[in-house]
């Protein structure tokens, strides 16, 4: 049985890649701080499912955060990974105006502490979260993981870069296989509370106006979490090898002196918010009354992923459509938290 190493495995992505991998019977140590950025009880319940899954026996919770000097190192030199999926990481582009430190902190060391660890317990390959914002003010639609990322908006994305850089130099030096991942705006069941899809549809189900940034004038490459987790798993295959003589074939991201490559996960397609916001109307039945907003500081107007290196690599292309994957997290949010007919939680 092959082991594997994800962390954030209370965290949306997290929980459902672990839940991927454990139906397809590797070993999975989930590690997760189980901080309170957003409500603990909805992480525990990530974690439980994972317990009570068939293959549950087979998942290894860990508590505990991923720049604890030390835990890292531990953890790989205990399990000899196979494969390692550093999902941990301070999110939320707005919070890191509130919070920088946090971002430093989680996303910044924490990654150092992974790379330690893997320099010295090397595993077959070693896949690390990036973000979309990673591409910051470029305008050039849609974004290829070929184009230059010089120019990041919000504190969040500047140490999502920063970990792709330190990443690259691990790889160049140790010769460490490292694919790094930019998600394009994930949504789906499990989602996370400070995310839109999630306040929107709380807000309409409460009768509450929902603040839309940039007056709706915004795009984004929503990208369903199960397509998601599904592209991680066949990239763990991809396992990038260092070109022997420097030449990196056209379209590819891979570098000319490392076993190091950026991919997009994205749905490959840029959606406007009203037409993402029409769609939650549909699933829950009622109109939403709108606040209308300025842009927020740190935001872009619009993601959009090219995709094609994606499915170079794998063979795969995100295609599930916002309608359907929308109408997937409503069901989960009504089953989950079951408001009544008057909006409230009971």
């Amino acid at each position: 049985m092959q082991s594997v190493l994800i962390t954030g495995s209370a965290g949306f992505i997290g929980f459902h890649l672990s839940k991927l991998l454990l139906a397809q019977g590797y070993h999975v140590v989930g590690l997760d701080s189980l901080n309170d950025y957003y409500d603990v009880s909805l992480k525990k319940a990530r974690h439980d499912v994972l317990a009570r899954e068939p293959n549950g026996k087979n998942f290894s919770p860990v508590i505990g955060k991923v720049e604890t000097p030390g835990l890292m190192m531990e953890l790989f030199g205990e399990h000899g990974f196979d494969y390692v999926i550093h999902l941990a990481a301070q999110a939320g582009v707005r919070y890191s105006i509130e919070n920088p430190r946090s971002y430093l902190e989680s996303n910044v060391i924490g990654t150092f502490e992974i790379l330690e660890a893997a320099r010295a317990h090397p595993p077959k390959h070693m896949l690390l979260a990036s973000t979309s914002s990673a591409f910051g003010a470029n305008t050039e639609m849609p974004y290829k993981e070929t184009q230059r990322a010089d120019h990041q908006m919000s504190f969040y994305a500047a140490t999502k870069k920063s970990t792709e850089s330190m990443a690259h130099s691990y790889a160049h030096l140790f010769d460490l296989p490292i694919t790094m991942f930019r998600f394009f705006t994930v949504y789906g069941p499990w989602g996370r509370p400070d995310m839109a899809l999630f306040k929107f549809t709380k807000a309409i189900l409460e009768g509450n106006a929902i603040d839309v940034y940039n007056h709706g004038d915004m795009k984004r490459d929503f990208t369903y979490v199960e397509d998601l987790v599904e592209a991680i798993r066949l990239l763990m295959d991809a396992v990038p090898v260092r070109p022997a003589d420097g030449n990196v074939p056209e379209g590819d991201s891979l570098s000319p002196v490392a076993p190091h490559r950026v991919v997009n996960i994205g749905n490959n397609d840029a959606v406007q918010l009203t037409a993402f916001i029409e769609a939650i109307e549909t699933a829950t039945g009622i109109k939403a009354n709108k606040n209308m907003m300025p842009m927020q500081p740190g935001d872009v107007p619009a993601t959009w992923a090219d995709a094609s290196l994606l499915r170079e690599l794998t063979g795969y292309q995100p295609r599930t459509a916002v309608e359907y994957g929308v109408a997937e997290f409503v069901k989960w949010y009504r089953d989950f938290y079951r408001p009544n007919a008057a909006g409230t939680e009971r």
